[in-house]
């Protein structure tokens, strides 16, 4: 519902927290993120869709933060890069998937969703799965043993 002062009331969970925000009715959920809460894990890399840089899991299933519109948010689940365990990092680091660190925050966050929906495995690669995430440096064999690493990591007693 619109305030007086044009901004829309937006009810949402972010990274556990419960939050009632005001936003305004064209921001981004990347803006909202970045700009209005300060969590500037999450990275603006082409503001078009095609990078991934700005993915975050928005009720379960990753979403590219510069396509939805804040308001579309009301009432979600949003999980950022802050919200990840730092030790999950620790694979990436050890394969080299990280270089510039532009891309990481999507990768991550992707790699996340990978690791809790291991059964799409079963249908599609890795690769396949973490084809939104553009990156410039690294020719993905890193990103994808990190990925792997990290849901071997999980499986490990």
């Amino acid at each position: 519902m619109a305030q007086r002062d044009g901004t829309i009331r937006v009810r949402l969970t972010i990274n556990g927290e419960r939050r009632a925000l005001d936003v305004h009715p064209a921001a981004r959920l990347l803006d909202v993120l970045r700009v209005q809460l300060g969590l500037t894990g999450t990275k603006e890399g082409c503001g078009e869709g095609e990078c991934g840089a700005c993915t975050v899991l928005m009720d379960g299933l990753p979403v590219n933060s510069c396509l939805v519109a804040a308001f579309q948010a009301d009432g979600s689940v949003v999980e950022t890069v802050e919200s990840v365990d730092p030790g999950h990092l620790t694979p990436l680091l050890v394969h080299g998937a990280t270089q510039c660190g532009a891309c990481t925050p999507g990768v991550v966050m992707t790699g996340e969703w990978v690791n809790r929906n291991r059964e799409l495995l079963e249908r599609f690669t890795l690769r396949e799965l973490m084809a939104g995430n553009f990156c410039r440096c690294t020719g993905y064999d890193g990103i994808i043993e990190g990925v792997e690493a990290r849901i071997a990591s999980d499986e490990s007693p």
